[in-house]
């Protein structure tokens, strides 16, 4: 019903930029949260960066300052820019948004399907 495409992930060495994009398609009424995850091998999944509907973000305290959350909504795409990249970045990128497929439904969450971001020093 709902598809996720993630993208923009790659090798870059520390202090490098990269710029993910998140793709929702489908039957799509409205987007409410979109968010950022990483997970990095043996380690559990955390949370990265979200948006809300409104454009209030928030950001995992160790990316404050070097990575930016935004959104287009005419797209229905999220994005991650990543600036300053350092080797603890290195991880998986998985995006999640909360969906709402009808009008009068509920917001159910999605997941893209991860893009590797590998940071080399």
């Amino acid at each position: 019903q709902v598809q996720l495409v993630e993208s923009g992930g790659g090798l870059v060495q520390a202090g490098g930029s990269l710029r993910l994009s998140c793709a929702a398609h489908g039957s799509i009424y409205s987007i409410n949260t979109m968010d950022w995850y990483r997970q990095a091998p043996g380690l559990q999944r955390e949370l990265v960066a979200s948006i809300t509907r409104d454009g209030n973000p928030y950001y995992l305290d160790s990316v404050k300052g070097r990575f930016t959350i935004s959104r287009d909504d005419a797209k229905n795409t999220g994005y991650l820019q990543m600036s300053s990249l350092k080797v603890e970045d290195t991880a998986v990128y998985y995006c999640n948004m909360e969906v709402e497929t009808l009008s009068w439904g509920n917001y159910y969450g999605y997941w893209g399907q991860g893009t590797q971001v590998t940071v080399s020093s």
